[in-house]
């Protein structure tokens, strides 16, 4: 197996046993992006020190004291969180050039225990879209079609991850950008409870406490040892200090399995796809149970764009360069700041009774189980498909399963589960209860060994 090739595990496990060095890979990987990332877009920033800290820790390997779990892993970056060393523009030409001189905490957290940063990756303007390009920077290809996009907003870490030229990556999910991105891709992540992985020193948040950080893998084990990494309570963010406690495994997980929301269109590969995994997951031993969604995100999804146009309207008054925003945004926020405050406290009202709802339908389900997107991709640099199995959608209408989750705080699952007629690869999503997080992880490791997890490499990716 080539250098670029192993996970993260694969390459500590390297490390360890002498069989790699952190420098080699390091510059395996810069030379990856050199030769494909022209292709694909996928990194906008490189880390100037990346040599250095590969050098730091190939000498700490080599007298067998690594700084942590991580030491010599190379990650790549999403560029609306915080890198000393490198700037972070969001996707906008109002965010400076200038490299920044701290880390935000989960980046942070990522050095302490040992992994270097090869770079940022490419994010649409401000993030709030669910495919990848911007102004400043252009449009992110899929390596499995670097025509299509590998959605958004986190597509420039999953390009990154799935074309081999990172083994790992960091990115957000503030309405599902870790994981419709990660079908899209061929990868596990998770997106984690509110709170789980502490936030702080980062930049303003657009979607009220809906925003996580978490992983894009190739493997669940990489997907457990990046969550063990960034866990843990910080009294910078009150949240990460009031977690619910994590429940005994359960025997036979009782999984609601919801195909699709009322009429609204799926991609019939996707839905085949998912039947079959739903299928496997209950010969495994899962009580797997068809059946209607437990609660109406109806209301919510109605509301979802008014969410980040009022959080943009706030950033344009608190963002000085906000006026070198793109005219498309800076057009949304003066909607947003046109919203009275009793439409800001509707919608909260909203989250309040869908959270109530959702903590009533947990106590009856471990899981439940859809789609990670509606669609499969489209071309890149569109902001959305306009048609879903021959019906008319609106910007959202890829994006129906995954928002309500980050609405409820709750964590949940994107892993692989096969491939459409083209070959692209297909994601489930498994949501899981408050404290759900160690069996989401198990779960991970189980439809990797029932449906195959990461299934090879994009054409493009192979030497």
């Amino acid at each position: 197996m080539k250098l670029w090739e192993h996970d993260t595990s694969g390459l500590i496990d390297a490390y360890r046993a002498g069989a790699a060095d952190p420098e080699a890979v390091v510059d395996t990987a810069l030379a990856r992006i050199a030769r494909l990332d022209p292709a694909l877009n996928a990194f906008v920033a490189l880390n100037p020190q990346a040599r250095a800290q590969a050098r730091a820790s190939a000498a700490r390997w080599r007298t067998g004291a690594p700084m942590g779990p991580l030491d010599g892993a190379p990650i790549a970056v999403k560029d609306n969180l915080a890198a000393a060393g490198m700037p972070a523009r969001w996707g906008s030409a109002a965010l400076p050039e200038a490299p920044l001189e701290a880390d935000e905490l989960p980046v942070a957290r990522l050095r302490a225990a040992g992994a270097i940063i090869l770079g940022k990756t490419n994010t649409p303007e401000f993030a709030i879209e669910g495919y990848t390009g911007n102004a400043l920077f252009g449009d992110t290809g899929n390596p499995w079609n670097p025509a299509l996009t590998p959605g958004g907003s986190s597509g420039g870490s999953v390009a990154a991850v799935a074309s081999g030229m990172a083994p790992l990556a960091l990115g957000t999910d503030g309405g599902g950008s870790l994981r419709r991105p990660a079908a899209y891709g061929g990868l596990f992540s998770l997106k984690a409870g509110v709170g789980r992985h502490a936030r702080a020193g980062g930049l303003p948040q657009v979607l009220l406490d809906m925003e996580v950080v978490g992983g894009l893998t190739r493997s669940a084990r990489d997907l457990a040892l990046l969550d063990a990494v960034l866990t843990g309570p910080d009294r910078r963010d009150p949240r990460s200090r009031a977690q619910a406690p994590a429940a005994p495994l359960p025997a036979r997980p009782r999984i609601l399995f919801v195909e699709r929301f009322g009429d609204a269109p799926l991609d019939p590969a996707i839905a085949g796809r998912l039947r079959a995994a739903a299928a496997a997951l209950a010969d495994d031993g899962c009580a797997v149970t068809a059946g209607a969604p437990p609660f109406d995100v109806g209301p919510l999804a109605a509301m979802w764009s008014e969410i980040g146009a009022i959080g943009l309207a706030r950033l344009a008054q608190t963002l000085p360069g906000f006026a070198r925003a793109s005219a498309k945004y800076r057009a949304i926020a003066a909607e947003g700041a046109r919203a009275p405050a009793t439409r800001l406290l509707a919608i909260l009202e909203e989250i309040d009774r869908l959270r109530a709802a959702a903590g009533a339908a947990f106590a009856q389900w471990d899981l439940i189980l859809t789609p990670a997107c509606a669609a499969q991709p489209w071309p890149k640099g569109e902001t959305h498909p306009p048609v879903i199995d021959g019906q008319p959608v609106g910007p959202r209408g890829h994006a129906i399963y995954t928002g309500w989750v980050n609405a409820i705080g709750h964590p949940a699952l994107c892993a692989p589960c096969g491939r459409d007629g083209d070959g692209m690869p297909v994601g489930l999503q498994l949501v899981g209860d408050l404290g759900a997080e160690p069996l989401l992880l198990a779960m991970a490791a189980r439809c990797e060994r029932l449906l195959g997890g990461w299934r090879g490499w994009p054409p493009m990716a192979l030497d």
